[in-house]
């Protein structure tokens, strides 16, 4: 008797396929972060039309490279002097210079600040 020889099936295999992509959907998961989005009922403030003012206990960096606390200019070594030995706040101007900003914040923590934060304008949208 002789046998019919069937052609061989070609299957298309999509399991490896679907584990890579499983892999990755995993990946991104863990290594990314999902906020949960704002509640819809939740208004936000609008500080559009607020004039701007520098936060009381904060030093103000303009562009010319001077610093201002209260409104009246001193130095960093003033500034630590009269200072509660908390972190520093210092809100840079948008064309403040870098190298002045970075030279100002060093001479902070040599001269005693645990920390100096750089208070930004932040935008939710």
């Amino acid at each position: 008797m002789i046998r019919k020889i069937r052609p061989g099936r070609h299957r298309d295999s999509t399991i490896p396929l679907i584990n890579v992509v499983f892999l990755i959907l995993i990946f991104f998961l863990i290594a990314g972060t999902i906020a949960p989005p704002l509640d819809s009922e939740l208004d936000l403030v609008n500080t559009a039309d607020l004039e701007g003012r520098e936060p009381p206990d904060a030093l103000v960096l303009y562009p010319d490279g001077t610093l201002r606390f209260r409104g009246r200019p001193i130095s960093a070594e003033a500034f630590m002097q009269d200072h509660d030995g908390g972190p520093v706040r210092i809100v840079p101007d948008r064309n403040a210079p870098a190298p002045v900003l970075m030279e100002i914040t060093s001479n902070l923590r040599r001269l005693g600040a645990p920390s100096v934060f750089l208070m930004t304008e932040q935008a939710l949208e």
